[in-house]
């Protein structure tokens, strides 16, 4: 990171992702939360192209952004209207308590390590070599099986979410219920 650019960019990314992860637990909106979540995940993939990350950054973008914001915005969409706000819980003191001792904990971690510094010499970009063919290749080739069924079995807990919350008109609640108890 010796470009004045990168270290910028890496600065700004991380004001952002902090910011918006800290504005998820603020929101009072559950949709508002999910928006902030999304940025704060968008956020952590431009942090991971700072530091040359190329395919996890990708991965951040495609999993967490992707998958995971779809499924969790079909989830607070399934949810009836009146169980979306982000109303006080007794467990806001605990998890604050908790979160600012982990915090705590890898702050102290991370300035007690001696972290080793490359001296001479910058590292070039043939020193990292790309891991993204091998592994398009292992998911393409040899795990291609486990690869597709959990794909299918995703799919298949979301028709089956779908099935569990749509609601039947009355005239076929009513059908259902004559029949029964005939």
């Amino acid at each position: 990171m010796d470009s004045p650019g990168i270290i910028v960019a890496f600065w700004l990314l991380s004001g952002i992702t902090v910011l918006s992860a800290l504005l998820v637990f603020v929101a009072r909106n559950l949709l508002h939360a999910l928006a902030f979540l999304v940025l704060s995940f968008l956020g952590m993939a431009g942090l991971f192209m700072t530091l040359s990350a190329d395919f996890i950054a990708v991965a951040q973008i495609l999993i967490y952004a992707g998958s995971i914001s779809v499924l969790m915005v079909f989830a607070v969409m399934l949810t009836p209207l009146a169980s979306r706000n982000n109303g006080n819980s007794l467990y806001v003191i605990p998890a604050l308590m908790g979160g600012a001792g982990i915090a705590g904990l890898v702050g102290a971690v991370a300035m007690e390590t001696d972290w080793a510094e490359h001296s001479g010499e910058a590292l070039k970009a043939a020193d990292f070599p790309s891991t993204v063919p091998v592994i398009g290749d292992l998911l393409l080739g040899r795990y291609v099986l486990a690869f597709e069924i959990a794909s299918v079995l995703l799919f298949i807990a979301l028709l089956g979410a779908i099935l569990l919350v749509h609601e039947r008109p009355e005239d076929e609640r009513s059908a259902g219920q004559q029949g029964e108890a005939q």
